[in-house]
């Protein structure tokens, strides 16, 4: 996934999720890596990592 695609992604997360977007990201990510699916699973932390930057220095 390229880095634009991956700030639009956080950024209709954060529309849709709102503060849970990030917490959603990371469940995306836990549930792709235990099914193995290592690629997707690594774009999804890149997504929660960009809505954390998002969400300032308050998220973690």
């Amino acid at each position: 996934m390229q880095a634009l695609d991956v700030q639009e992604q956080a950024r209709l997360m954060m529309a849709a999720h709102g503060e849970k977007a990030i917490v959603q990201a990371a469940q995306n990510a836990l549930r792709l890596e235990a099914e193995g699916r290592e690629d997707e699973a690594r774009d999804w932390r890149r997504i929660e990592a960009a809505l954390a930057l998002m969400a300032g220095p308050r998220a973690s």
